[in-house]
């Protein structure tokens, strides 16, 4: 064999990334994984896809819940757009209108593959990225959404009621479930997204102010 044959036999070798950058190549292979195999893998079997040792895996994430802890944060939490609070807040705009652009911009980011499988995984599996995203939704969405509506409706102001707070989820989760039949099922019958937005907002708007003025506590 000739020099020049042995050289091109050599096997390229693999970068070395710095220990950041690494860390972050680990989340995001991770989030591919999960989202194609679902919780039930084993660290193990993450490894071998990163193509690293198991106790390497470990030097950056002691435990498999770390890691899922670390990929909850980079698809839900670092996804959660500043901007989306002050625009359902904004008082100088129709409810109805800040609905429409909430969620146009919202399911911009939650319509996405890896998004909608990781959260349908952790729910049949009882990790609990689902139970965080969910209290998240209501604190940052639901209340502040029912919130603007009894000012638009001029009642007085109070905290959401569980009832009321199931209500806006009933709206809430018809859109995502749009997105879930688009996505995992691909069986819609509408491709426009603006539009089944749109009407389910009327019909919540519609029901809402009928509920909330009718449910006084007791």
């Amino acid at each position: 064999m000739t020099l020049i044959d042995a050289k091109d036999n050599e096997k390229p070798k693999r970068k070395r990334l710095p220990s950041s950058e690494r860390r972050q190549d680990f989340i995001n292979k991770a989030i591919e994984f999960f989202a194609e195999e679902g919780f039930e893998s084993s660290t193990r079997g993450l490894a071998k896809k990163l193509g690293v040792t198991q106790p390497l895996l470990y030097r950056y994430f002691p435990s498999k819940d770390d890691l899922i802890s670390e990929v909850y944060d980079a698809v839900y939490v670092n996804r959660w757009l500043p901007e989306w609070e002050p625009l359902l807040r904004d008082r100088s705009r129709p409810l109805s209108e800040r609905l429409n652009t909430f969620y146009n911009l919202y399911t911009d980011v939650i319509f996405d593959r890896e998004w909608m499988r990781i959260y349908l995984f952790s729910g049949l599996k009882g990790v609990d990225i689902n139970r965080r995203y969910m209290h998240l939704v209501r604190q940052r969405i639901l209340e502040p959404i029912l919130i603007e509506a009894r000012a638009e409706f001029g009642l007085p102001d109070r905290a959401a009621r569980d009832c009321e707070i199931e209500f806006a989820w009933i709206m809430h989760g018809g859109i995502f479930y749009y997105g879930v039949r688009d996505l995992i099922y691909e069986s819609v019958l509408s491709n426009d997204k603006e539009g089944v937005i749109s009407d389910a907002i009327v019909a919540f708007m519609a029901g809402l102010e009928i509920k909330l003025r009718l449910d006084k506590p007791t």
